[in-house]
């Protein structure tokens, strides 16, 4: 079911904005209605679908142009605020289109409209910069019998094929970053004729968040950042050290509750010295093949074994001190669960390209190699752990333009702003919002104990999104629900005796 467009004003313009790196230029911009959705919406949910259709190149006026996929969600309320809120994901390379069909759940429906923005190059975009080839080499160096030794030759291999795929299918790989996705937005802005709205960002949306504060700051009202990523963090250089920091936040956590404590006495001196020890000698782990039913064999290093605490979810959390001590003991049943995912085919590499593009012009350059290197050997506990996203050798192979320096510098702004954070979130850690509040004169800060990455995600307990919403409404109060009150430490999870 769909809604008319007005009061938005759906209009072919002639815009012209301002990049930061690139020379101002006039292009043409519009939005066409479409009857094939990405996906299938529910009857009762009122929306309008179509593609903003935009230049790849603001540089060439007569350039190629791109698609990118846009739904507009009609608010349940018969008197909504004339200020939507838009909303785009993070990754970079995830889709924002997988949403739209679980609008029912979204708090913000109940207020305004919320409009759901696929960034260029990800999934349902055209193109969309898909990696097939990078999914495999994944594929393979997760194998028990792949040689570690040809690691980095298969992913730069990987990283060739697909850039000469894409460049040769006439992609300009220069033209996806964070800034180009930011002027898209505004641009749809503009063609719709909203005079004021609201952003959601989410983890990289963030920093398209932060792009837009900065150069498109007129017609933004409020932003929600959930799980910020500030433009001025060199994440490659601390992402093994966020690890451990917040692993030891959930392990103090359990030795400051009386059973998590005597259940797992010492359980952070002991988990980290067991992930030494396996770094040294590595945990042998036999499991059958689920495809052929031969048995394999897997060598797992503490870099390894770690993933018992960053694979876990929100929802999870109070099983690790547990899971934790099914290692110590020598139960591998959780391992070998795991480990049987191994053998699933290949993905398809969905927006890896784009991943690529964002990470190698806006983050590797960046980078001190050097930093990353002392990062990768400094922990004994998860020794050879690489905190960079993409290596180097990738991304020299990857061969796109350095984003201008203003790129990785910190934002001011006194637009309001509601920064959310998990207390374990080891991805984009608590730390990360409190910096940037300094800047952020008119900001709030919310952390959700006990919980990870993306709070306004949680499905099984949707407090951050009602944090959010009420933020929404009035920006000029910290939000308070009272279900943020009755959010404690996690209770953790006991062995049965």
């Amino acid at each position: 079911m769909k809604f008319n467009l007005l009061p938005y004003i759906l209009v072919t313009i002639f815009s012209s904005c301002q990049n930061t790196q690139e020379t101002e230029q006039i292009f043409k911009s519009s939005f066409s209605e479409s009857k094939e959705t990405t996906h299938k919406i529910p009857e009762e949910q009122n929306y309008t679908f179509g593609y903003l259709e935009v230049l790849e190149n603001r540089q060439n006026p007569n350039g190629k142009t791109i698609e990118i996929p846009v739904y507009i969600f009609k608010s349940r309320s018969d008197n909504p605020n004339k200020d939507p809120i838009l909303y785009t994901v993070g990754g970079p390379g995830y889709t924002s289109m997988r949403a739209s069909k679980y609008m029912e759940y979204y708090k913000y429906l109940d207020d305004r409209d919320l409009i759901l923005f696929e960034q260029r190059g990800t999934q349902f975009a055209k193109p969309s910069l898909d990696c097939p080839e990078w999914a495999k080499a994944v594929y393979h160096s997760n194998l028990p019998n792949f040689d570690s030794t040809k690691n980095d030759s298969l992913f730069q291999n990987a990283a060739k094929k697909c850039n000469e795929r894409l460049r040769k299918n006439g992609i300009d790989l220069n033209r996806y970053t964070t800034n180009q996705i930011a002027a898209d937005i505004n641009d749809l802005i503009n063609v719709l004729g909203i005079e004021k709205y609201n952003l959601a960002t989410m983890s990289y949306s963030t920093k398209i968040g932060q792009v837009l504060i900065r150069d498109y700051p007129d017609k933004i009202r409020s932003v929600v950042m959930d799980s910020p990523l500030p433009l001025e963090v060199n994440y490659d250089e601390e992402s093994v050290k966020n690890i451990l920091e917040s692993l030891e936040v959930i392990l103090n956590d359990c030795k400051a509750d009386a059973d998590c404590n005597n259940a797992y006495p010492n359980i952070k001196t002991r988990f980290l010295k067991y992930l030494e020890e396996k770094t040294i000698n590595p945990l042998l782990v036999q499991i059958e093949n689920p495809i052929n039913g031969n048995l394999e064999t897997f060598y797992l290093k503490g870099k390894d074994l770690i993933t018992v605490f960053t694979s876990a979810n929100t929802g999870s959390v109070s099983n690790i001190p547990f899971e934790i001590k099914k290692l110590l003991d020598n139960d591998l049943s959780s391992v070998k669960e795991r480990l049987k995912y191994v053998f699933q085919e290949p993905k398809k590499g969905i927006g890896q390209g784009m991943r690529l593009s964002v990470w190698c012009a806006e983050e590797n350059p960046f980078n001190s190699q050097e930093k990353i290197t002392l990062e990768t050997n400094k922990y004994p506990a998860v020794m050879g752990l690489s905190p960079a996203v993409f290596k180097n050798e990738v991304c020299n192979i990857w061969n796109v333009k350095k984003v201008s320096k203003i790129e990785n510098e910190a934002i001011k702004s006194d637009i309001p702003i509601l920064l959310i954070s998990g207390e374990y979130d080891n991805e984009t850690p608590v730390k990360w919002a409190e910096s940037m509040a300094n800047n952020l004169t008119n900001s709030f800060h919310l952390v959700f104990r006990g919980w990870k990455h993306g709070p306004t995600t949680n499905w099984t307990n949707q407090c951050a999104m009602q944090a959010a919403n009420d933020f929404f409404n009035n920006p000029s109060i910290k939000p308070n629900p009272e279900c943020f009150a009755e959010i404690q430490s996690p209770i953790f999870k006991i062995e049965d005796k």
